[in-house]
């Protein structure tokens, strides 16, 4: 089992930035993908990007390509999601994710999961 915890959720304005981190424990994680996917209040746990520990494959939500990336740091066992220009639609508890192999969009491949950072942006 891998043990994640997501942090850097704050308040912003619309149009700032914000970093979030996830610290992966417990496992090595050179065959993983760790996933960002967010809720917003009354909808359903959407993905928003993923990237592959062990290579440069990325995946992004169409509506956050071009403002928001997704990097790793392997020797931290981090994942960070860059947040630039935030609109107050992305909104949402942001959770972080890990799964082997392969880069999935759909959150019930995912068996291990953090507790979630909230991202609020006002207008």
């Amino acid at each position: 089992q891998v043990q994640l915890v997501e942090s850097g959720g704050g308040l912003v304005q619309a149009g700032g930035s914000l970093r979030l981190s996830c610290a992966a424990s417990g496992r090595t994680f050179s065959t993983y993908v760790a996933s960002w996917f967010r809720q917003a209040p009354g909808k359903e746990r959407e993905f928003v990007a993923a990237v592959t520990w062990s290579g440069p494959s990325t995946d992004y939500l169409d509506s956050v390509k071009g403002r928001f990336t997704i990097s790793r740091d392997n020797a931290k066992n981090t994942v960070y999601l860059q947040m630039n220009s935030l609109k107050p639609e992305d909104t949402a508890v942001y959770y972080c994710a890990a799964r082997k192999y392969f880069i999935s969009r759909n959150q019930y491949e995912y068996a291990d999961w953090g507790q979630g950072t909230q991202v609020t942006v006002s207008s």
